[in-house]
């Protein structure tokens, strides 16, 4: 299969919903990272998903629609949930809630799970190919299952080339962090995975079985050893440092933590592009968006 690579436009998205219509999926921009959208309630789509990703079945998948009353048609939302999702929607916090027995979803889609993981994202582009699909989008970060998270459309090309049809460039991707996701059980929030919005009061979830996407202990991984929080390196190290740390790039000199963030998956992608065999990169403060940072490279440590 051959990908092509369409700048944003009126045009692209036209092609973008006829690919969906089709039950293909496409790469598209989202003010996270890059996803790889395809029709919620078609099975063989998401089945394409899947395997274009190599993404494992028991791994549930975010569903991005336009509004929260579209979200509400498919999932149940508690009051918590409802008062989050008033408040963040649209932007980068994903509720997982119980699932409508009438939603039409594939159960592809949720692995077999009693619940769904539902955003209403941002960016113009993934918006606007909701506005022109008129359904549901199931889409999972825009790369091979496990491999650093694709914040431009060559990062998608270069895991992806070949085994999509289109690739929608909307260039960088402003937030670099997959969004938060949240769950509601007994009137309490519980933390399924750290993000970009700050959910005060949440019990975080730490182990158990897979609740979300973004939960396998191994995940967002370069080709490359990756060791974390050290403020030197080894010779055949490329060094990712942050704040008063240099190194071979940095996240922010200024220690912004927004910052590095929409910087992470990208220097980790020119790292893993280096000719340095293996990667390290400095400590990050725990706290804020440096807790979701620190969860990411925990992660891609892990493998």
């Amino acid at each position: 299969m051959q990908t092509r690579l369409l700048p944003f436009s009126k045009d692209a998205i036209n092609e973008a919903a006829r690919l969906i219509a089709s039950a293909e999926p496409v790469a598209i921009a989202t003010e996270t990272v890059y996803g790889l959208a395809a029709d919620a309630t078609n099975a063989s789509a998401v089945a394409r998903i899947y395997a274009a990703k190599g993404r494992p079945a028991f791994n549930p998948l975010i569903v991005h629609v336009p509004t929260l009353a579209e979200a509400e048609r498919i999932a149940e939302l508690g009051p918590l949930s409802q008062r989050l999702a008033e408040q963040h929607w649209p932007g980068p916090l994903t509720i997982v809630a119980p699932l409508r027995n009438d939603s039409g979803i594939a159960s592809l889609v949720t692995a077999g799970l009693p619940t769904i993981a539902l955003r209403v994202p941002a960016h113009p582009a993934i918006r606007a190919l909701l506005d022109a699909s008129a359904r549901p989008l199931a889409a999972p970060s825009a790369n091979a299952s496990g491999a650093i998270s694709p914040t431009r459309a060559e990062h998608v090309m270069r895991t992806l080339g070949g085994r999509i049809a289109l690739i929608v460039d909307a260039g960088p991707c402003p937030g670099g962090i997959e969004s938060t996701i949240i769950g509601e059980i007994g009137g309490k929030l519980r933390l399924l995975r750290h993000g970009p919005v700050q959910v005060a009061d949440a019990e975080v979830v730490s182990s158990g079985p897979i609740e979300a996407p973004g939960q396998l202990t191994s995940h967002y991984a370069p080709a490359k050893p990756l060791r974390i929080e050290t403020r030197s390196a080894a010779p055949d190290e490329y060094l990712i440092g942050f704040g008063d740390v240099g190194g071979d790039a940095n996240l922010s000199p200024s220690a912004d933590l927004k910052e590095a963030a929409a910087r992470l998956f990208d220097l980790l992608h020119g790292a893993e592009q280096s000719q340095k065999a293996r990667i390290a990169v400095a400590p990050v403060p725990d706290r804020g968006l440096g807790a979701a940072i620190n969860d990411r490279l925990r992660r891609a440590a892990a493998s």
